[in-house]
């Protein structure tokens, strides 16, 4: 059994009817938008009571607590609302055949994810949706994914505070579900906000001693540098869009590509094409070397139940 951190298992409760106490006083309230109402009413520390049930709120300042209610129904979503992983097809550039998907996250209520992400980091959430994230990506591929595929998953560094604690969970998904750890390459996102590398190789350090692949997202943006590259020692390289967007009508854009292959070639690390929308690209990919490519040229994310099964059997 695995033991949490704290912002993994960070939950904020709602109470519908009952008691606002502010201070010594005490506020019955029947409905969200009467708290929300009597809330504008008090300053300081505010909790809510059900005295039915004998349930509580954490103590928070009323301005806090009204902030929580105008987005409630978003942190119920990522709390307790129903997800999937859309799956978006990664090419090998050699063969042509599918190599495996990256999984994307999304809400059936058809909230951005954008919208989520932002909101679960407003209000601490966003460990919890992470690791929603990869549950939800673990789970598709099982379902669908062909055991000779890959799925690249993807996770935020910044939620991720003891790799051994806080990816527990995630190994403990894919082991009852049966599957096998090298079918799984994570693969960091934000990586312009990573300002610990540190931690960062922690983190991979602990996903490659569980069997499973990491890839370096965005390279060439940002924090991504080709420094980076000798750092952290990925499996995988994915070069960022805006250097594969018409390469073939840019030439510092083509001798970025070359360099960027010539690297990884040398430290055996696979190199994937992202964001290829057009012909001319893949045909500049392909000729410098690159070993994968993934772009709505290939196919956009579509809803598990768009792939065949993977004859795999659920939770």
């Amino acid at each position: 059994m695995w033991s949490s951190c704290p912002s993994c298992s960070l939950h904020i409760s709602f109470i519908e009817s009952g008691l606002l106490i502010a201070g010594d006083k005490r506020y019955p309230y029947a409905s969200y938008d009467e708290l929300s109402e009597k809330l504008t009413q008090v300053e300081g520390p505010v909790q809510c009571v059900n005295e039915q049930t004998h349930q509580s709120t954490p103590v928070l300042a009323a301005d806090e607590l009204i902030e929580q209610l105008r987005h409630r129904n978003i942190l119920e979503l990522i709390q307790h609302g129903a997800f999937e992983s859309h799956l978006q097809p990664i090419l090998s550039l050699g063969s042509g055949e599918t190599f495996g998907y990256e999984a994307l996250l999304r809400s059936r209520d058809h909230v951005s994810p954008g919208e989520l992400f932002r909101t679960a980091n407003r209000f601490g959430l966003h460990s919890k949706l992470d690791q929603r994230a990869r549950a939800e990506a673990i789970k598709a591929t099982a379902n669908v994914v062909p055991t000779h595929e890959k799925t690249f998953i993807n996770f935020l560094p910044s939620t991720i505070y003891n790799p051994d604690y806080c990816l527990q969970h995630t190994f403990d998904i894919i082991d009852r579900y049966g599957l096998s750890p090298d079918r799984f390459i994570f693969e960091v996102v934000e990586t312009e906000k990573v300002h610990d590398v540190a931690h960062l190789q922690h983190v991979f350090a602990t996903y490659q001693k569980r069997g499973m692949q990491v890839a370096l997202d965005d390279v060439g943006a940002g924090f991504s540098t080709l420094d980076m590259l000798k750092r952290l020692k990925p499996d995988y390289v994915k070069i960022d869009r805006s250097y594969v967007s018409f390469c073939d009508q840019d030439a510092e854009k083509r001798a970025f590509l070359k360099q960027v292959r010539q690297l990884t070639h040398s430290m055996n690390i696979t190199l994937l094409a992202e964001g290829i929308e057009r012909a001319e690209e893949v045909d500049v990919c392909r000729e410098l070397g690159f070993d994968l490519a993934q772009g709505y040229f290939f196919g956009k994310p579509v809803a598990p139940n768009s792939i065949a099964p993977a004859h795999s059997m659920p939770l």
